[in-house]
């Protein structure tokens, strides 16, 4: 297995989204890319100290727990870092659906083909 180069906080290019990252959250059993978020770096501080992902939700202009208000939680088992330091993966252990529509994850539609 090949070792991953750590970096830190401090090395996260927070001011290229304008204080903000994207996140793409992974189920750690079952590969699926679960959900599409952002962390600023109050959520991100928060998901290392507990070990659950926080978001900012933008819509809210707050930073919330994933599964604050649904019980439908994510488990953080690791955090890895773009290439640029202006994105992140969270690997997590999902304990219940990842959208809050109730589907397993936010990516369950497909763009129609052949007209937009």
């Amino acid at each position: 297995m090949r070792v991953l180069k750590e970096v830190s906080l401090k090395d996260l290019n927070f001011e290229k989204g304008g204080g903000i990252l994207p996140v793409v959250a992974q189920d750690s059993d079952s590969g699926k890319v679960l959900t599409l978020a952002y962390v600023n770096r109050e959520a991100l501080e928060k998901t290392i100290m507990t070990g659950y992902a926080h978001y900012y939700r933008r819509s809210h202009g707050k930073v919330m727990m994933k599964g604050e208000t649904s019980g439908n939680v994510q488990e953080v088992v690791d955090i890895l870092v773009d290439c640029d330091n202006d994105a992140l993966l969270y690997i997590v252990k999902p304990r219940g659906p990842a959208c809050h529509l109730g589907e397993e994850t936010c990516f369950h539609r497909r763009l129609k083909r052949g007209g937009l």
